[in-house]
């Protein structure tokens, strides 16, 4: 007699320890698995014991940093899918994800940054213009889109978004429905304040789960607009998803 498979827990992380696991979860998918090139430039060395300090020391102030909309309500929620073992030990922390309310109009949500802060890109690559200028392109270049909408929709009656901002799920425990979990969660929360619309820059790995749970491909791939001397370097498939407004 087949058995089921054991039930997926999906929490917000409300303590920094679990930020470790955290990190080492996107590291396995993006960096180990898919050698996704927008996670390797802004994670210099994340795979070795001071990169990976540095990335989960960036990681941990972001999360001590997360603000409030006017309703009092988290605008980040770092969320953690918790499932056993497959022996059936303790349970541990199979997938993550990040979801983002954003709004261009105060209290509604964290206002986008139209730039990277010069600070983080001294810590990334300290005296080093040229990567400075990558990032700041590969920034742009992936968020393109979705600071048009916020701007879109900033004097609407629902000037805000629901932002899927990672979602990545422990090679180990892939195949299991775990990457839905982390996104039904975040469809749930959005739903909760109000019907918000959900969007999100989704890699060629994930795209297909969301699209079955109501996402909707705009437009081809997005393009990298870099200067021509970054040409070669690794540009991951993305392609902006939305769920429509409400």
């Amino acid at each position: 007699m087949a058995t089921s498979q054991p039930a997926v827990r999906v929490e917000p992380i409300t303590t920094p320890d679990d930020l470790p696991r955290f990190f080492d979860i996107t590291a396995a998918t993006l960096g180990q698995q898919t050698s996704d090139g927008i996670f390797c430039a802004f994670n210099p060395g994340w795979d070795n014991p001071e990169g990976r300090e540095a990335a989960i020391s960036r990681i941990i102030s972001r999360w001590l940093s997360i603000t409030t909309d006017r309703n009092g309500d988290l605008n980040t929620f770092y969320v953690k899918a918790t499932a056993p073992r497959s022996d059936g030990n303790e349970e541990k922390i199979a997938g993550v994800a990040i979801w983002v309310q954003m709004s261009n109009v105060q209290g509604y949500g964290e206002k986008p940054s139209t730039g990277l802060k010069q600070e983080l890109l001294d810590k990334l690559y300290p005296d080093n213009p040229t990567e400075h200028r990558y990032l700041c392109q590969l920034d742009a270049s992936l968020h393109r889109r979705r600071l048009e909408v916020l701007r879109e929709i900033e004097n609407s009656d629902s000037p805000a978004v629901f932002v899927m901002d990672l979602c990545v799920v422990d090679p180990a425990f892939q195949r299991r429905g775990i990457g839905s979990k982390l996104v039904e969660w975040g469809l749930g929360e959005a739903k909760r304040r109000g019907g918000l619309e959900a969007v999100t820059e989704a890699s060629s790995m994930g795209r297909h789960v969301y699209q079955k749970l109501g996402f909707v491909q705009e437009g081809r791939d997005l393009e990298a607009w870099v200067d021509d001397e970054f040409r070669g370097r690794s540009w991951p498939s993305n392609v902006f998803m939305r769920t429509g407004r409400p």
